[in-house]
């Protein structure tokens, strides 16, 4: 099935992007109040070729199309407002979409445990989209290629915690995404103008917890590498077996999801199959076209591969705020994320602040400000731990992250740009023998990302 599911994905994303055009057909209307026009249809503008018309009748103008949209991953949400970067094309009845962005970064750290590093994240999502009976199906994928293009299992990224390379926990540094990041249909059954039932069913996806995870958020559009505060906020969203079942209405949504709770191992080009043996819960808001909030709770059965006898209570809250500019955007997102030990009460909080504003079309500045909870795991820096070791909260990090980058036009279809990023941390008395008083980071990067030049 999973073969399948792959060879599907790949011929609706070659679908997606070939250059040409289908015969003209009318507009179809897959929910009330959205629809599919071709560039072809009748009345369709025509700017640039196959996009400009799809764009403008796609923007959804209230939650409930929001969420029909299903522009990020899982079935998380983020306020209406928020632009999507994307190539769509309609074919008959489907409508088309491709989402994919990608970083070439050097990254440089100073202080006792800095490394430099030449690596590459990126991902890119195909969906396709169409009525079928009283409601809406939606079939989407998302693969990486960071297991070829994060060689030794990570790249440095200072105090971050969180799954194993060689066998060993990974400290200062993040773990590539899996090949597969998700395969995943989506049905939507809209039974009144403001009431929307959605199962959500993935082999790989993303249950109802958290908020919309950092790599599809976009308050983090430009920042090429993970927050700290991953494993407390948003590290589900590559999970197994995933069912999930929603209700809207108005302005909020219900959610409650089943799914394998062990995050995928280090081997990742392949799926990690496992039994529905974890759940969560969400509670979504979304008071206005700018603003969207979130409050999820989850149980997890044995994440970690090193500590398979530990179970985590996850708690998260965040609120969004987007704002539409003349010839730009301004994105903002603050985060709450708490793990729990069921087995010994143990408690780590994850705080993170981040902004990103785009002005004057071309041009982009964005913060990010963490105060992350670290465990002792971070006292032995080689991974390796003593016999009898048992991991505990240690300490807080705070992280100051500053960067830039601009537009520049070279591929046509493809927003480029050059950019860069600083990073300060705020180091606690009882690690700074192992990192020094004030380590530092840059990265240096190339982004490409997928875009019509005529989204939101």
């Amino acid at each position: 099935m999973g073969k399948l599911w792959v060879l599907w994905m790949a011929v609706v994303l070659a679908s997606a992007v070939r250059a040409q055009k289908p015969a003209a057909e009318p507009c179809v209307e897959t929910m009330p109040g959205m629809k599919m026009c071709p560039d072809t249809a009748p009345g369709a503008v025509k700017n640039d070729p196959g996009m400009t018309a799809l764009m403008e009748n796609m923007r959804p103008r209230s939650f409930v199309q929001a969420i029909l949209h299903h522009a990020s991953a899982g079935t998380s949400a983020e306020p209406v407002s928020v632009p999507e970067p994307m190539l769509m094309s309609m074919r008959g009845e489907w409508m088309l979409m491709v989402h994919g962005t990608a970083f070439v970064s050097e990254i440089q750290q100073s202080g006792l445990r800095g490394k430099d590093k030449l690596f590459s994240t990126n991902w890119v999502m195909p969906m396709a989209e169409r009525r079928v009976g009283p409601g809406q199906l939606t079939v989407r994928a998302m693969f990486s290629l960071e297991p070829a293009t994060v060689s030794a299992r990570a790249y440095p990224l200072l105090f971050q915690q969180g799954e194993t390379a060689f066998g060993r926990a990974i400290e200062d540094g993040q773990h590539p995404h899996d090949f597969v990041m998700e395969l995943a249909a989506l049905y939507d059954w809209q039974i009144g103008e403001k009431t929307l039932l959605s199962f959500y069913a993935a082999a790989v996806g993303d249950p109802a917890m958290g908020p919309t995870a950092y790599p599809h958020r976009a308050s983090a559009a430009e920042d090429p590498v993970a927050t700290l505060g991953h494993h407390q906020e948003d590290s589900t969203h590559i999970a197994d077996d995933v069912v999930t079942v929603g209700v809207t209405h108005g302005v909020v949504r219900v959610e409650a999801s089943g799914f394998h709770g062990r995050e995928p191992d280090e081997f990742r080009w392949n799926i990690d199959a496992g039994k529905m043996d974890s759940w969560s819960t969400r509670l979504t808001v979304e008071p206005g076209k700018n603003w969207s909030g979130q409050f999820s709770y989850a149980r997890i059965v044995s994440p970690e591969g090193l500590f398979a006898d530990e179970d985590q209570a996850r708690m998260t809250a965040s609120v969004m705020y987007n704002r539409p500019l003349k010839d730009g955007n301004w994105s903002s997102t603050a985060v709450w994320g708490r793990t729990r030990s069921v087995q010994d009460g143990g408690k780590e909080n994850s705080y993170l602040l981040e902004s990103l504003v785009r002005f004057k079309t071309s041009n982009y500045a964005w913060l990010r400000l963490e105060n992350a909870g670290r465990s002792n795991e971070l006292l032995y820096g080689d991974g390796k731990f003593p016999a009898g070791f048992a991991e505990a909260p240690l300490a807080h990090v705070q992280a100051y992250t500053f960067g830039y980058d601009r537009d520049i036009p070279l591929i046509p279809r493809v927003r480029s740009a050059v950019g860069g990023q600083v990073m300060a941390y705020g180091v606690p008395s009882v690690l700074r023998a192992a990192y020094g008083s004030a380590p530092v980071g840059f990265v240096g990067f190339v982004r490409f990302r997928l875009a019509s030049g005529d989204e939101r």
